[in-house]
């Protein structure tokens, strides 16, 4: 018969008095190591607190160029530069069915302030081959050209988009039959060899107020239209009437309305936007 060691309560007393108190180091722990943490978090906040002071602080002393910060404006020149290596007069913006076509918003009245007669309006075409003065073109002679219509999307800088369909003539036709003046001596030809055309085109309002410029790439693309009729109707003035740009490849800001002046340049043209800060090329 096995016999059963009695237990002595003072022995179990004596070892619990001690025993380690491990709760407590525990507490004390845990206690220390968010205390630690809130020493880190809050010197990792001040260096970026202080990292950003010393940014703007930096970026304040920097030049502006055209409305903005010089890295900032070296950023938008770089995009630039990746967008118009990758573009391609072949890749074209979607088309919808004319069916989902509504009124875009009229944003902006910068250079339709002034009053339109568009029984006299003409478009003024400068630096165009054989002609040592500014062409003079009627909405008529636009018409001449052949008709296009696409349903495209017009997208605002804003964020805003909205899907419209357009009816004019494309650039390229007008460029063709109204050719700039070619860098070389050789006659300017649109199709074999657009390289020799002038780098760039800009358009301006008749009053000047508002102003776009276009890379040559971009202005020779299939999609670029030299616009008179939104949604089977002729333009009104709020969306540029008598004749407006749409380029679904940019952004809005690039689609001017109420042309009254082109220029064939080599020179880089001013834009209005680009001038407040914005990205000259607004690419999509």
């Amino acid at each position: 018969m096995t016999r059963e060691t009695p237990e002595i309560p003072e022995a179990k007393e004596s070892l619990a008095s001690h025993a380690p108190d491990t709760s407590s180091k525990t507490s004390l722990s845990v206690e220390a190591q968010m205390r630690r943490m809130s020493r880190r978090s809050f010197l990792w906040a001040g260096g970026a607190i202080a990292s950003v002071i010393g940014f703007r602080e930096w970026l304040a002393t920097r030049p502006q160029v055209d409305g903005i910060p010089y890295p900032f404006r070296r950023t938008l020149q770089f995009n630039e530069k990746v967008g118009r290596a990758l573009f391609r007069t072949t890749s074209l913006a979607p088309t919808f069915p004319a069916s989902l076509a509504g009124e875009p918003r009229a944003n902006g009245g910068y250079g339709l302030q002034s009053e339109l007669d568009i029984d006299n309006w003409d478009l003024s075409v400068e630096g165009a081959y054989g002609s040592k003065e500014p062409l003079s073109l009627t909405l008529a002679d636009i018409k001449s050209l052949p008709r296009v219509e696409m349903t495209t999307e017009l997208k605002c800088i804003e964020g805003w988009s909205q899907v419209v369909t357009w009816a004019g003539v494309r650039l390229s036709d007008f460029m063709a039959k109204h050719p700039p003046i070619p860098k070389n001596s050789l006659p300017p030809d649109i199709v074999l060899r657009p390289q020799d055309l002038p780098g760039y085109v800009g358009l301006a309002t008749p009053d000047g107020e508002y102003y776009v410029g276009l890379d040559r790439e971009s202005a020779l693309h299939p999609q670029t239209l030299l616009c008179y009729e939104m949604n089977g109707k002729p333009l009104t003035e709020e969306h540029g009437a008598p004749l407006r740009l749409v380029i679904p490849v940019k952004y809005g800001i690039k689609n001017i309305k109420r042309i009254g002046v082109m220029r064939y340049t080599n020179e880089r043209p001013a834009d209005y936007w680009a001038e407040a800060g914005y990205d000259w090329y607004s690419g999509l």
